[in-house]
């Protein structure tokens, strides 16, 4: 072989073992957010699959209580160890979770799938063999990062079930929950879910302080790419970024949504006799308008659908929220619903015309979650076209999202006094704030306060609240006709300036 011809092919051995080396330490920044778009837009164009039910038979008489005696090692983590702050465990499949999610690792190896190994799991008191287990796969994962104190790593994010996912802060409890997509929530068509059948947890550097996970959400109507950057701390904050893509058209398009319970609370006692005053999630939804006007509206437990929408252009934000902070509201020691973070979702560029939707179902008890609040488009995404939508969620509990001015504190609800045999409805309606704060003692400050035509306003007196340092507000509203509800709203006012957020009720049939 000449010499000049074998240099040329030490040369071109030499460059592809450079080409090759910058691929094999560099895959993981090749795997991005398009890799994902790219399986969904793959995913839409084929006529969607229903899952079947995939649970060993082992696994199908298990309880409750018999699923959660079935842990994941700790030693077994992904990432285990004292150099690393965040870890990954990982759920079991058994009762309402029957269908498999895949899980990948995304580091500078590349990508791989993490198999499901039935060694990793304790399975407690339950008489099972692991051996006929193999290849079951997961339910879903759970992230761990120290936010309480740095020797210990806390769970902070949990995704598991439908497109649900949840997260902590600081001194936090697990309540209200987020979902990927919400479809036809409230309709008489019924609810559609979709959910993410495959995520790519991508490896932080053993310092790092957030994390990315990517997920594809798959259902009937419509296939999406997710990208997820987790940042725990005093309040945890995600960064969502999606673009879906439509099998066909959608009625009723949630983004962004939020899933609560409320079974009893201040504005509507128990029905069951309970030790507890209140036991709820969240007690109120809170929407933040472009012009800067605040909304509030407290949850019930209605007896029936409830249905209720706020308009609003580019809203600057909204969130299921519990602003009750106090132990004695709840008297449970053991769910201390005190420390459930509320959810503040902050749209990301403009997200235009639309409707921030609530949707309240009946719950005999605190099992279920009864409560849906997410935002409609105003105009439907058309179904021909990717759709892109981009989001902050915040899981608060010192610093939650509020007004500047003054908030609603507390809504009670009681039976009016009855005068000269009319029936009417009483609500007692107290405001906090560094507005109100400053007032002093004799300031006039008025409850502008209004209702629909089914509804009159009989009394509205605000008055300073000796104990707080705030405004209490009495009101008394009478119904036109009985079979119908009232729609009420208000604020407070001290002469042509609006000191507080806007109250708003329905008041239901009973």
């Amino acid at each position: 072989m000449p010499a000049c011809h074998a240099l040329k092919i030490r040369r071109r051995l030499a460059s592809l073992a450079v080409v090759l080396a910058q691929a094999w330490l560099c895959p993981a920044a090749a795997f991005d957010f398009e890799h994902v778009v790219q399986r969904a837009q793959e995913l839409a164009a084929k006529p969607h699959v229903k899952p079947a039910p995939r649970l060993p038979k082992e696994l199908q008489s298990l309880s409750y209580d018999q699923l959660r005696d079935i842990r994941y090692k700790p030693e077994r983590s992904l990432w285990r160890g004292p150099k690393s702050r965040f870890e990954v465990a990982f759920f079991h499949l058994g009762l309402y979770f029957d269908q498999p999610v895949k899980i990948n690792e995304v580091s500078s190896d590349g990508v791989r799938e993490i198999a499901f190994n039935p060694d990793d799991f304790d399975y407690g008191a339950n008489k099972l063999d692991p051996q006929k287990l193999k290849g079951t796969g997961f339910a879903g994962f759970r992230v761990h990062y120290p936010v309480n104190t740095p020797h210990y790593k806390d769970e902070v994010l949990v995704f598991l079930g439908a497109s649900y996912f949840r997260a902590l802060g600081k001194d936090q409890r697990y309540g209200a929950s987020a979902r990927g997509l919400a479809i036809d929530t409230g309709l008489p068509s019924g609810e559609e879910f979709p959910r993410f059948v495959e995520f790519w947890i991508e490896r932080p550097s053993p310092a790092a302080k957030e994390m990315v996970v990517y997920a594809l959400l798959d259902s009937k109507s419509v296939t999406g790419a997710y990208r997820f950057v987790v940042r725990p701390g005093s309040e945890t904050v995600m960064d969502v970024k999606s673009r879906l893509h439509f099998r066909n058209a959608v009625t009723k398009l949630g983004l962004a949504p939020l899933t609560s319970m409320f079974n009893f609370g201040e504005n509507q006692r128990s029905a069951v006799a309970d030790y507890r005053p209140e036991v709820h999630d969240s007690d109120g939804l809170s929407v933040q308008t472009e012009s800067g006007e605040w909304l509030w509206r407290p949850i019930v437990n209605p007896k029936r659908l409830q249905v209720n929408a706020f308009a609003a252009n580019n809203p600057a934000g909204f969130g299921l929220m519990q602003r009750d902070r106090s132990f004695y509201s709840y008297e449970d020691l053991e769910s201390r619903y005190e420390l459930r973070p509320g959810i503040w979702v902050e749209p990301r560029g403009k997200w235009g015309a639309g409707r921030v939707e609530l949707v309240q179902l009946p719950t005999p008890d605190e099992t279920n979650d009864n409560v849906v609040a997410f935002w409609v488009p105003a105009t439907p995404p058309n179904a021909k076209e990717p759709f892109d939508f981009e989001y902050r969620l915040l899981w608060q509990k010192e610093k939650e999202a509020a007004p500047p001015q003054a908030w609603v504190t507390q809504t009670r609800r009681g039976m009016g006094y009855a005068r000269r045999g009319e029936q009417s409805a009483a609500f007692m309606i107290d405001f906090e704030g560094p507005a109100l704060k400053k007032l002093p003692p004799d300031a006039r400050i008025q409850g502008v306060f209004s209702s629909d035509a089914n509804g009159q306003i009989l009394e509205s007196i605000a008055y300073r609240h000796d104990v707080t340092g705030g405004w209490r507000v009495a009101l008394r509203v009478k119904r036109a006709d009985d079979r119908k509800p009232v729609e009420l709203r208000g604020f407070l006012r001290n002469g042509s300036e609006t000191l507080s957020e806007t109250w708003t009720y329905t008041l239901a049939v009973d």
